[in-house]
């Protein structure tokens, strides 16, 4: 459960994209995965972290530079282009950030229960609580629309490189952002001339050293097809969390539709719920959200002493707050609970990575990474100092980064006002003065993230919002203009209660009048929420100004430098950081040695039978027990890999040497924790849902026949 993937801007991990709708600007993507524990062989990253070449079964591979060589002599064999160009145009991007793959020529898509959760908490009542019941419609007329979510295929991949940097040319600080970004609108403009069934983006990759455009074929009509209870897909609960052997059915499909109809696709990968098999190699496929492996020290330290500190701390006072209100009535409690999930989450996470940057024997063999890189590149000719160029960045962001990350307060609503106000101020500038998605290529799905039809709770607005505020308050100052700015003389409360008290910005019509009114409609609305919008604009921009000047203009001019210094250093024995961009790794299904044990790699459906205890969260789903007798506890549940992965890769699928699908990841065992900033291939392992056992569910568990007939090729 915790591979999950984030979007934020001025808060490095907002704990729900789809539930916060945060506007789109400045994106900053992170991955989620880390714990509260810090495995005693963590120190043995050595030589693996920020600087090396990669080794064993590391490395998130983009699908134009598979290391087949490298491959071949670890296994044996690779896969040739013929099947990567199958398995890619299978591969499924979900914008709500997690990974999937079609499985069917009926549009059919596998992914993770966990990354469907907000989907079915959307069409969920007090009646028909899907999470509680599960979802299993009879006919595909019933399956359920999901507001914001749309799948996308990759369809090619351009090295645009020297265009960009040709763009840039001598720019430095905010005139090189202006400048890069200026030329990414218009490579994506020129690339993707249908709008409607298309979208470009273009990447940067290795910090500025490459940048490559990325085609999609998008489908914007995205819909809940089967979903097992939450209890099945989350059994052990934060206990099992990022541990191992595991319990859990993570599985879901959805269906991506056109024109109301299920879209048919030509490439998909063969369903085959078989046994895995120890020792044999597989592939993930997906979008990891993002890492830190080529951070240099400074960048490191600014997490260690600034970032995850105060990130820790804020989210822990939210997670109080939410629990409190959840505790007022059953509706709340239920509504809530998804926030309070993800919340729970992100927390593990943070003070996972905060644990692994206060180790000293990590950032020991972080530094001799770091020390190893600049003994191979340093002084040579074009590559100067990026260390130091680095560092003065970092020094500037640390005076930013409190009012930069504050100046927004949370809440969908306040998202909804936000995107409007914004979007519709930069849709009358040229395409490429436009801030980040509100450009031609990404001003469809900026549209439908702000029209979509989806459930809004005011009770949980007021708390996210008051309590954003009262942490704004709180490290500005009760003095500073920022704070008097976003406050006046109100309370943070009493702001929230009549802001979210006095919109009317719910109604996906009302959204939709101002939207389309354009600046006009917005600069005439008396709506609370867009007046404050609205007096918040101008300081937020001021910022983003400030800390493009100052940050994020040199630190990608800086990584422009240190990615060519790893090229000289390194060769192509390296890959980039992920960038919830497609990546492929390879490994195999192998279990490990914890504490001179071996862990086997196979879970059976008869292990959480002995595992459950009647008391959550080890409480067996009730449709588990009703079916005791009819289900074969024999069956592989969950099986580990040595796959490389991170955040943004959950839905993943995972794929045997002949292109089919055996499982779907889900999570990374305990010492994943240090996959954000490097891979230990002795101890490392992603978390799978083998096919076998969600066949068995949608036979015995959760019957679907018309899905076992679909999945069959019937």
């Amino acid at each position: 459960m915790g591979l999950c993937n984030s979007v934020s801007f001025h808060l490095p991990c907002p704990v729900r994209r789809g539930r916060l709708r945060l506007k789109p600007i400045v994106q900053e993507r992170l991955s989620i995965m880390a714990d509260l524990r810090i495995p005693a062989s963590l120190a043995a990253l050595a030589g693996l972290l920020l600087a090396g070449p990669a080794r064993a079964d590391e490395g998130m591979w983009t699908f134009d530079a598979f290391p087949s060589a490298k491959m071949q002599a670890d296994y044996g064999w690779a896969p040739d282009g013929r099947w990567l160009d199958r398995v890619q145009a299978a591969a499924v991007r979900l914008t709500g950030g997690c990974s999937a793959s079609f499985v069917s020529p009926d549009g059919l898509i596998l992914t993770n229960h966990h990354c469907v959760v907000e989907c079915a908490q959307d069409n969920s009542t007090d009646e028909n609580d899907l999470l509680k019941l599960g979802f299993v419609p009879v006919r595909r007329e019933e399956e359920l629309k999901c507001p914001g979510q749309q799948a996308e295929v990759v369809t090619a991949i351009g090295d645009v490189t020297a265009r960009v940097r040709a763009a840039i040319g001598t720019a430095t600080g905010e005139a090189l952002v202006k400048a890069r970004d200026a030329e990414a609108a218009r490579i994506e403009k020129e690339g993707c001339r249908d709008a409607a069934t298309t979208r470009c983006e273009v990447v940067t990759l290795f910090g500025g050293g490459q940048y490559k455009l990325y085609t999609y074929r998008k489908y914007a009509d995205v819909r809940l097809a089967w979903a097992p209870q939450f209890q099945a897909a989350f059994f052990g609960g934060d206990p099992d969390n990022f541990n191992y052997p595991r319990y859990a059915l993570d599985a879901a499909f959805l269906r991506a539709y056109e024109n109301g109809r299920p879209v048919k696709v030509k490439s998909f990968l063969k369903w085959n719920p078989r046994a895995p098999q120890v020792g044999e190699a597989t592939f993930v496929v997906g979008n990891p959200g993002s890492t830190q492996r080529l951070f240099t020290s400074e960048q490191i330290a600014f997490q260690r002493e600034v970032g995850l500190p105060l990130t820790t701390t804020i989210l822990s006072e939210l997670r109080g707050r939410l629990i409190g209100a959840m505790e007022r009535s059953p509706q709340a409690k239920r509504e809530g609970a998804d926030e309070l999930f993800g919340i729970e989450n992100s927390l593990k996470v943070y003070v996972g990575r905060q644990k692994a940057l206060n180790d000293p024997a990590f950032l020991k063999m972080l530094a001799e990474a770091e020390a190893d890189l600049k003994a191979k590149s340093l002084g040579k000719p074009g590559i100067g100092d990026p260390w130091a160029d680095t560092a003065r960045a970092v020094k500037a962001y640390r005076d930013l980064y409190v009012p930069w990350r504050f100046i927004v307060p949370w809440g969908s609503l306040m998202g909804y006002a936000q995107t409007i106000v914004q979007g519709t101020a930069e849709r009358e500038k040229p395409d490429a003065d436009r801030l980040p998605g509100y450009t031609e290529s990404n001003l469809e799905l900026t549209t439908k993230t702000l029209l979509d039809e989806a459930p809004v709770y005011p009770w949980l607005e007021q708390v996210e919002m008051a309590w954003s505020l009262s942490k704004a308050r709180e490290y500005l100052g009760a003095d500073d203009a920022d704070t008097r700015l976003l406050l006046g003389r109100e309370s943070p409360e009493a702001l929230a209660e009549r802001l979210v008290g006095g919109t009317t910005l719910a109604d996906p019509a009302v959204r939709r009048a101002l939207w389309e009114g354009g600046r006009k409609a917005v600069e005439a609305s008396s709506d609370p929420m867009i007046v404050y919008a609205r007096a918040i604009d101008a300081r937020e921009r001021e910022l983003k100004k400030l800390v493009d000047e100052r940050y994020a203009g040199p630190l990608a001019e800086a990584g422009a430098t240190l990615a060519d210094a790893r090229f000289l250093a390194y060769g192509d024995r390296i890959y980039p950081d992920a960038t919830f961009t497609l990546r492929i790794s390879y490994g195999k299904v192998q279990g490990w040695k914890e504490r001179g044990i071996d862990v086997a790699a196979v879970t059976t459906l008869g292990g959480a039978f002995e595992r459950a205890t009647g008391a959550e969260p080890f409480d067996l789903a009730s449709a588990f027990a009703a079916n005791e007798a009819r289900i074969d506890k024999a069956v592989p549940f969950d099986f580990v890999t040595t796959n490389d992965i991170i955040g943004g890769n959950s839905g993943s699928p995972v794929i045997d040497r002949s292109g089919t699908v055996i499982g779907a990841a889900f999570d990374g065992n305990i010492h994943s924790i240090g996959g954000n900033y490097g891979y230990q291939g002795d101890v490392n392992r992603t978390v799978v849902v083998s096919a076998a056992a969600v066949q068995h569910a949608l036979e015995v568990i959760y019957p679907a026949p018309a899905l076992v007939k679909e999945l069959r090729g019937k």
